[in-house]
């Protein structure tokens, strides 16, 4: 029997409804909150060593401290996966910290739940401003070290580095090998003669979306190439659901070490007109929500599509 005399008035259940959907709402706000500045700011922050005050707070580095026991620590993948990971969804971190901000005031504190006790507490409060501004140090950070692969590339180059010679040779190859092949329309070229960035100029197919474009794609390769991975980005601007709005390619190669099998990727990563749905892949919010909206949301995509493809070629 239920100690609760209250149960059997009429609306006790909706009311009851109501308090448990507010409770997991409260919760739901503080763990995407708590989600994106552990998980996501802090991590990326510990990776391109930003450093932030945290008075009071020990935080113990597990990465620092095996290099202090010896020189040469193991690469970590993991790493290289969240950077670009976190250049694909910036434009998603960023709306949900804006709608959030919509909500919660700066130092609001979270909601303690009903399950909360000694030693199993998540307190805090909300700090949406901090978060953007913390979000937009790291997207730049990331653009800098980008851009800073040229000259580095450089530098083994004069070096005489096997990585530089490995990719003017794969680069090479490449040129030959869709001069050959008269499928796809493109024109490859290393920018002042740099092995490390690349530029990409894909016309698009006859009879497709893309039929008429023109894109100049740049191809940031890392020293570090193959354990880092490259990054793509758009410099002509393209409505796609795989391009983000600041021009990041979403895109998987099959053979990490082979750029050729990552110029193929990209392409068909932009060619593609009836892709599976997969989550991973969305990674500019509006275009996405159209693309996989109904027929009429789908119909607005390809119009918005093909307004930019309409541009590059002017």
């Amino acid at each position: 029997m239920s100690s609760n005399p209250y149960e059997n008035e009429p609306g006790f259940e909706d009311a009851n409804s109501d308090y448990d959907k507010k409770n997991q709402a409260a919760y739901v706000d503080k763990i995407r909150h708590e989600s994106l500045r552990i998980s996501v700011v802090e991590r990326l922050e510990e990776y391109l060593g930003i450093h932030q005050e945290r008075p009071g707070v020990t935080v113990y580095n597990a990465e620092e401290d095996y290099k202090s026991g010896g020189e040469d620590a193991p690469f970590e993948p993991f790493k290289d996966l969240c950077k670009r990971r976190f250049l694909w969804y910036y434009p998603s971190y960023l709306a949900t910290v804006d709608e959030a901000a919509k909500k919660h005031k700066d130092g609001d504190r979270f909601e303690k739940m009903p399950f909360e006790g000694p030693g199993n507490t998540m307190e805090g409060c909300y700090q949406y401003t901090a978060l953007r501004e913390r979000l937009v140090k790291i997207f730049e950070e990331l653009n800098k070290e980008m851009t800073g692969w040229a000259q580095e590339g450089m530098a083994a180059v004069h070096k005489e580095m096997g990585i530089a010679s490995n990719l003017q040779r794969q680069f090479e190859q490449i040129v030959e090998n869709y001069k050959a092949d008269g499928s796809v329309t493109l024109d490859l070229n290393l920018v002042e003669k740099n092995p490390f960035v690349w530029q990409l100029v894909l016309f698009g197919r006859p009879m497709t979306n893309l039929d008429g474009g023109m894109f100049t794609i740049m191809l940031y390769i890392s020293p570090k190439f193959p354990d880092v991975l490259p990054r793509v980005k758009f410099a002509t601007p393209l409505f796609h659901h795989r391009v983000s709005p600041d021009g990041i390619l979403c895109y998987d190669a099959a053979r990490k070490d082979d750029m050729r099998s990552h110029i193929e990727a990209i392409i068909a990563a932009v060619e593609e007109e009836s892709p599976a749905y997969d989550p991973r892949t969305l990674v500019n919010p509006e275009a996405a929500n159209l693309f996989w909206g109904t027929a009429d949301q789908k119909k607005v995509y390809n119009r918005k599509l093909r307004r930019s493809v309409q541009d590059s070629a002017e």
